[in-house]
């Protein structure tokens, strides 16, 4: 049966909790955000969200209608 003393290099023992002790508390504050307080929501908000949906709409379209035209110069 291998041991903690035989897997650890050195000699040094495993310090472990004895069964029955309580873990550590978890945090009173959760990590991340994933719990976080929703704000109200403003103007400045809906116009950033409006500009990262309508620009790359707008980006595609101009691509597109740039792909064409060049399409279109060379057989002229």
């Amino acid at each position: 049966m291998t041991t903690a003393e035989d897997i650890i290099e050195g000699g040094a023992t495993a310090r472990l909790r004895p069964a029955g002790v309580p873990t550590l508390k978890p945090a009173q504050q959760p990590a991340g955000p994933f719990e976080a307080a929703a704000a109200k929501p403003s103007a400045r908000d809906a116009l950033v969200t409006g500009l990262l949906v309508i620009y790359p709409a707008f980006a595609a379209v101009a691509a597109i209608l740039a792909g064409l035209f060049l399409a279109g110069a060379g057989s002229v």
